[in-house]
């Protein structure tokens, strides 16, 4: 499955994935994130149930702390 994440094209073996998924793979679990799978906005709530599909486009945004 071909995923493109930030502008970057990503190859993973699996055809069957949910945003929960790949957000393990990314060593991203407990970080402040925001997802935008084909420019909507997913709740984190729904990445375990949000399937990813062959070519969708992601952007993943950290939140940054400062004052």
């Amino acid at each position: 499955m071909q995923i493109w994440i930030n502008g970057k094209q990503n190859d993973f073996e699996s055809d069957s994935m949910k945003i929960a998924d790949l957000v393990s793979i990314l060593n991203l679990t407990g970080k402040r994130i925001a997802i935008e799978q084909n420019g909507e906005i997913v709740p984190r709530s729904s990445y375990a149930e949000t399937q990813l599909n062959n070519g969708d486009k992601l952007e993943i945004v950290g939140a940054v702390g400062g004052g």
